[in-house]
């Protein structure tokens, strides 16, 4: 025990704060912040880390200074669980930082759409989206390190264009799994680095 009864014990980290700065170190080499060398060392400190003190060091250079941890026991804010697109003869565009859900509904007729997930808020290791989709074009920008799996779409008349990968060796860091169906369309996924 310490000398001095007076000062409080560090905190214990939870699992889940060690699972969020680990995200966090994910998402750091996903767009260049940290090379894999880096990342490797880090996460070993982070699996490593018994105390919120031990963990804050490995993202303070990461993070704008308004993100902090939670207090043990606190939970961070819950991404949305859900999250429904639904346009007829338009288009939609998401793009910039945004917070991804767990699924996302895409159900639109005949319109273009566009998602750019390179500078959005990762939420979980896996996005679903389920797709409902009637013509017109859904585009998919993403940064490396996210991997696409399309076997649980049902494409009738339509194309796909999607590679495995953005063929870097970039450590995954979210799996996107495309479920349900598009009818009459096209979907493209294309892989690119985060704008700074």
């Amino acid at each position: 025990m310490p000398e001095d009864s007076h000062s409080s014990p560090a905190l214990r980290a939870s699992d889940a704060e060690r699972d969020r700065i680990i995200e966090l170190l994910h998402a750091a080499v996903a767009d260049g912040r940290l090379d894999p060398v880096e990342f490797d060392e880090r996460l070993d400190a982070a699996l490593a880390a018994r105390t919120i003190d031990e963990l804050t060091p490995l993202i303070t250079d990461l993070i704008a200074g308004t993100l902090v941890l939670p207090l043990a026991g606190m939970p961070a804010e819950p991404a949305a669980e859900l999250l429904t697109i639904k346009e007829r003869h338009g288009s939609v565009r998401r793009d910039g930082r945004w917070t991804l859900p767990h699924r996302l509904a895409l159900r639109t007729a005949w319109c273009d759409v566009m998602l750019d997930l390179t500078s959005a808020v990762r939420s979980a290791p896996e996005l679903v989206i389920e797709m409902r989709v009637s013509g017109g074009n859904v585009e998919l920008v993403l940064a490396p390190g996210m991997v696409v799996n399309a076997n649980e779409l049902s494409v009738r008349h339509s194309s796909l264009a999607i590679s495995r990968d953005a063929d870097d060796n970039t450590p995954e860091t979210l799996h996107i799994r495309l479920v349900g169906r598009m009818r009459h369309g096209r979907l493209d996924a294309r892989w690119q680095a985060p704008r700074r």
